[in-house]
């Protein structure tokens, strides 16, 4: 690493996950096409920070940034901070980028674009839940409340300037790794702002594998899908029949094993939405109570 400030900064949350990290920057020591660029692992809290500072500390162009376990909002809000790019890059601890990701990213955003994301693809091919969880993405990627144009790019794939950033962080009030990506491309649209897909930008993810995870991961989904849904409506509720019956076909036409995951998923997503919805109730009226 140089003295003078990277052309990029790429921000990775990690919290408890050391071999994850290492396989994730290990494929980051390779980033092609880049002036220069610099990585900063936010460890949000792990139980071992010892192992999370060991990893970092394997490679050269990563610096740690610490912080008490507080979410991926928070944790990125801290990594844009801690910057010193002018453009700044996202990905998961749980993620690969491919070799040319970040350039192609910073070449979207040099072309005008407000925010750039990539392809995010699993890095266990086949796996069954993994591409229904890709479908489901991939369909609110281009629906999500939007009548037209690209609404939504997650975070694990993502890249904007650092002075956006600092304008427009995430919101931390969104405690876990669900809806803060949505909640934050929806502001952006808001206030005018362009996102990209950059199709070449690949990412491949390593998510959890198995029903249980797949039915947790939907489910945190679900949570963070009411939190967004208040921001926009008074009286929160679940998407239109056609947003369901869209993304239903979109899994059949892949398979009918895909087809029944999808639906799988928007049962768990539901159960998210309802329990969201009755946690934040309860703790509104335990606070009127302790008020009283």
């Amino acid at each position: 690493m140089t003295g003078s400030a990277p052309a990029v900064s790429i921000v990775v949350p990690t919290r408890n996950r050391p071999a994850d990290l290492e396989r994730c920057l290990a494929a980051m020591a390779g980033q092609s096409g880049l002036e220069s660029f610099e990585i900063l692992v936010v460890d949000d809290g792990s139980d071992d920070p010892d192992a999370i500072r060991d990893v970092v500390a394997a490679h050269s162009e990563v610096r740690l940034v610490r912080q008490k376990g507080a979410g991926p909002a928070i944790a990125r809000n801290a990594g844009v901070r801690a910057a010193r790019g002018d453009v700044v890059c996202f990905t998961d601890d749980d993620c690969r980028p491919e070799p040319e990701w970040a350039a192609r990213l910073q070449h979207a955003l040099d072309a005008g674009a407000d925010a750039a994301g990539g392809s995010t693809v699993s890095g266990r091919p086949g796996d069954p839940f993994a591409e229904a969880t890709e479908v489901i993405i991939e369909h609110l990627r281009w629906s999500d409340g939007e009548a037209s144009g690209v609404a939504f790019a997650p975070s694990n794939n993502l890249a904007s300037s650092r002075s956006l950033l600092l304008r427009l962080p995430f919101d931390e009030t969104y405690p876990r790794a669900s809806g803060e990506d949505r909640d934050w491309c929806a502001r952006l649209r808001k206030d005018g702002g362009s996102i990209v897909v950059v199709p070449e930008a690949v990412v491949h993810h390593l998510s959890s594998t198995g029903i249980l995870a797949f039915w947790r991961q939907h489910v945190r989904y679900g949570r963070g899908a009411y939190r967004l849904a208040r921001r926009r409506e008074p009286t929160p509720g679940l998407q239109s029949p056609s947003f369901y019956a869209r993304l239903l076909r979109g899994g059949f036409s892949r398979s009918f094993r895909c087809g029944v995951l999808v639906a799988v998923a928007q049962l768990a997503t539901a159960t998210g939405f309802v329990k969201e919805a009755w946690g934040l109730r309860k703790r509104r009226s335990e606070s009127r109570i302790e008020k009283a």
